[in-house]
């Protein structure tokens, strides 16, 4: 039986990706709505209920009305926004936070995107604090830098006309607000909210997040060794993932920390620096901010519900 798919608000970055990646599926329909009928209430509503899968790319406030106007008990949702991350109804869509993620995704009728920034560090993360090697109390940091395209239509117009121009290196959330805070420290099981401090780099698409622990205030400090065996015992458990976790070494740089390194991919890799001496760390994530940051992570999420093959229309 080939599913009906609805992307709602497929015009958009995440929207226009996700019809790529899914463009010549033979296990499914893309059922669209007309460019004239996009703010057409009672078009939006028929084909939301005619979908098997509605996939929604809309705001927060856009995304909750179309949730509204699922009359039936048939159309399943995926929400790219921020709506329901930490909604109790809702499953989060990250299929490798734990050995039962993909399990409850393939199963929910309701399945929250991740955003893009947390999803490497809750990968880094939460296997420290379940193995009980970083206490959910501790104070926590998360740096990186994304592609322009993160920040949706208005600053990919932005920096394509500022061009060389642009800002190469713009700090952004000095607000103490931005609105992934809430499911990083939900999902990542923090005690606190961290300290955010997101960037955005010159460039269009991928990224880097960085986690730097100051392990000395704790009762038992780990090792790097055993904070890479965490993680890496994390992963390797799961099947079918994406997400994979770098040697641990030793090295002043590596070429391969590179934000694009992943574009186009629904690629992660995880990397842990250590020097056990000072107690201190750095924890590196590589992935595409539209990849597994966004689109990527809805196929997967939709393959899920599908029951077809993880990887199905997804480059790894």
């Amino acid at each position: 039986m080939v599913a009906k798919i609805f992307i709602d608000g497929e015009a958009g970055t995440t929207g226009l990706q996700i019809r790529d990646r899914l463009a010549g599926r033979r296990d499914l329909e893309v059922i669209s709505i007309a460019a004239d009928k996009r703010k057409d209430q009672d078009e939006r509503q028929r084909l939301l209920n005619a979908a098997d899968v509605a996939i929604l790319c809309l705001p927060d406030d856009a995304a909750k009305e179309s949730v509204s106007l699922i009359e039936n008990e048939h159309t399943r949702v995926i929400d790219a926004s921020t709506a329901f991350r930490i909604h109790d109804d809702w499953a989060y869509g990250f299929a490798e936070m734990d050995q039962h993620q993909a399990e409850k995704i393939a199963e929910a009728k309701r399945v929250a995107n991740p955003g893009c920034w947390p999803q490497g560090a809750i990968a880094m993360l939460r296997p420290l604090v379940e193995a009980g090697l970083l206490p959910p109390g501790h104070d926590i940091t998360v740096h990186g830098i994304s592609g322009f395209s993160g920040g949706g239509r208005a600053m990919i117009e932005e920096y394509d006309a500022e061009g060389e121009d642009a800002n190469e290196f713009l700090p952004y959330g000095l607000s103490f607000k931005h609105k992934h805070l809430p499911e990083l420290q939900s999902y990542a099981r923090l005690a606190h909210v961290p300290l955010f401090t997101p960037a955005v780099g010159n460039f269009r698409q991928g990224m880097v997040v960085t986690v730097p622990l100051v392990l000395r205030t704790l009762a038992r400090v780990p090792t790097g060794a055993e904070m890479h065996a965490a993680i890496a015992d994390h992963f390797a458990a799961i099947k079918n993932g994406f997400v994979e976790v770098a040697p641990l070494v030793a090295a002043e740089r590596l070429a391969e920390l590179n934000p694009e390194l992943y574009n186009d991919t629904n690629r992660m890799r995880l990397h842990v620096f250590a020097d056990d001496a000072k107690a201190q760390a750095v924890l590196v994530a590589v992935y595409d901010n539209l990849g597994k940051g966004a689109s990527g992570a809805a196929v997967q999420n939709l393959n899920l519900m599908l029951g077809v093959a993880a990887d199905t229309s997804l480059a790894a």
